[in-house]
């Protein structure tokens, strides 16, 4: 008699990874809240958060360590997360949208348009009137969707297929070009030259609360804009023809999901400067868990993204502690080698 076997229904095994990711995300934020130049326990992390959130007594916590927890450390992390969330998001629709496995905003340009954008409103210090503080992720913005439309509108000059390897090389042509008008203002700012080649390898150095609230609306809203149009994506990833014989206006979409991978993209570079890499290395990291539907893939890419720069926000500031290294740097170092991984093991 054969024995019956039992499958798991179809979708479980995305949400129990979901579930899992969740779970390893909260403990590496409290991990990456709790070390430091100053280590606090884990414990005397969890009873400051709780006695802010919920008004618990801090028994036993030092009063110089809440301080430190509430205001330097909690908001850091949680902008390290925030920021890595919405660039792996922005890749695993760069991806998707374009069919490439190489694609991401930071390889084709839209970072260093939002950087270009950025700098010019922290060299000038204009800002927009009724939005005020918003004035620099909003710039970013713009700049960075502006770009990533000119990268494909020459291309599509040039090479009317769109082929993979020419909108790689025009990306990065334009990131080139665009880094260089920006080292150019830089030279005629130079009083300004030392803190803006820092925040260009990007950082999350004395960012607190203030900069978590300009950035969590660009996220809701991009995130927001992108999760709508998920199966919309699944058929986009089976080809042009297939996706137009099933009703999808493609060219529409494609520009819808640019719009939105453009908001996120440019508010984190505006806001934290040009880290690159996580957008790359996140999205492929997920489709190994959850494999390739786009409910399941996004919210995945988003933790293990946010995960990834918590952790590589960790190592940059305690590897050579009291020194500080660029987050930038760090998450470089290690997507230079995967990009090469990818780019050989699809050839």
């Amino acid at each position: 008699m054969r024995k019956k076997r039992w499958k798991l229904p179809l979708g479980a095994l995305p949400l129990g990874a979901l579930l899992l990711g969740t779970a390893a995300a909260l403990a590496i934020l409290a991990v990456g809240i709790s070390l430091g130049s100053s280590s606090i326990s884990l414990g005397d992390t969890l009873r400051v958060i709780g006695a802010r959130l919920f008004g618990l007594d801090p028994k036993g916590v030092e009063a110089r360590l809440i301080p430190i927890v509430w205001n330097l450390r909690l908001p850091r992390v949680l902008l390290a997360f925030l920021a890595g969330g919405a660039l792996s998001i922005s890749g695993a629709v760069f991806q998707s949208a374009l069919k490439n496995p190489l694609a991401s905003p930071y390889i084709l340009g839209v970072s260093s348009g939002a950087s270009l954008g950025a700098g010019i409103i922290m060299l000038t210090g204009f800002a927009l009137p009724f939005i005020g503080g918003f004035t620099l992720p909003a710039t970013g913005f713009v700049f960075g969707f502006a770009t990533i439309l000119m990268v494909i509108a020459f291309t599509r000059v040039l090479d009317k297929s769109l082929s993979n390897n020419s909108i790689l090389l025009f990306g990065m042509v334009f990131s080139l070009f665009v880094n260089a008008i920006l080292t150019t203002l830089s030279g005629v700012y130079r009083e300004e030259l030392r803190n803006l080649m820092y925040w260009q390898m990007g950082s999350f150095v004395l960012k607190g609360w203030s900069y978590v609230g300009l950035l969590l609306p660009f996220v809701i809203l991009g995130a927001a804009g992108i999760v709508r149009y998920t199966r919309e994506l699944d058929i986009l990833t089976f080809g042009e023809e297939e996706a137009l014989s099933l009703g999808v206006d493609t060219r529409r979409l494609r520009v819808w999901l640019l719009f939105c991978s453009a908001l996120l993209t440019g508010a984190v570079t505006a806001l934290c400067g040009a880290i690159g890499f996580v957008d790359l290395i996140a999205p492929h990291l997920a489709r190994k868990v959850t494999g390739s539907r786009h409910n399941a893939l996004l919210p995945m890419s988003f933790i293990i993204g946010g995960s990834l720069l918590v952790v590589t926000d960790l190592a940059a500031r305690t590897l050579i502690s009291p020194l500080e290294l660029p987050v930038g740097a760090v998450t470089a170092i290690i997507g230079a080698p995967f990009f090469a991984w990818v780019y050989f093991r699809k050839r």
